[in-house]
């Protein structure tokens, strides 16, 4: 039976920080370390170390802000990683999340988390609405524009029903799959 490891995570913002303050001290088996902003969803060393760990690891990080974006993102890697019966420590804030439902303090945390991301992103929502009737009342926003004819999304939702693919049919019209939907759904929804 092998060993149960503790795993270290290291970012920093800029390739010119230094991470040696981060888990110093701390002995660990193995440390994954990136160089990228948090706001990056580009962290190859973290989801190396995502795949690395195993049942009964611990993956050790200095704080909470160096693992994750915002708090989704953190909910988000904890529950993942508590899935898979690895433990997250956060050294900073001297928790550790095990996903386990004897340790209710952890629980109350991983709730209240769940509520600050919810509550952040009704503040990104309403700050939304607020700047997009700012720039309406100022006459700047004008919303998006349509970006096929009715001719085209005609034609478009002809090939859709003769089988084209939809990535290659989106391709061809210079849009995403996603608009290609949101046409489609439309088109259903109108009769």
């Amino acid at each position: 039976m092998s060993k149960h490891q503790r795993v270290g995570y290291k970012r920093v913002s800029t390739v010119d920080q230094n991470t040696g303050r981060q888990l110093d001290g701390i002995e660990l088996d193995r440390v994954f370390e990136d160089k990228a902003s948090g706001k990056d969803t580009h962290r190859p060393a973290l989801q190396e170390a995502i795949k690395y760990v195993r049942d009964g690891d611990t993956l050790v990080v200095h704080s909470m802000d160096r693992l994750a974006r915002n708090t989704e993102d953190l909910l988000r890697l904890v529950r993942e990683l508590n899935a898979k019966h690895v433990s997250v420590e956060f050294v900073k804030e001297r928790l550790t999340f095990s996903g386990s439902a004897a340790d209710p303090m952890a629980e109350l945390m991983m709730t209240m988390l769940a509520g600050f991301a919810q509550f952040e992103r009704s503040m990104i929502r309403e700050r939304q609405r607020e700047g997009i009737a700012v720039a309406k009342e100022k006459g700047v926003y004008k919303g998006g524009k349509a970006k096929l004819t009715a001719e085209q999304v005609a034609s478009m939702r002809a090939r859709v029903a003769a089988g084209d693919a939809k990535a290659v049919v989106a391709r061809d019209f210079g849009i995403s799959r996603e608009t290609l939907y949101q046409y489609l759904k439309a088109a259903l929804q109108n009769g």
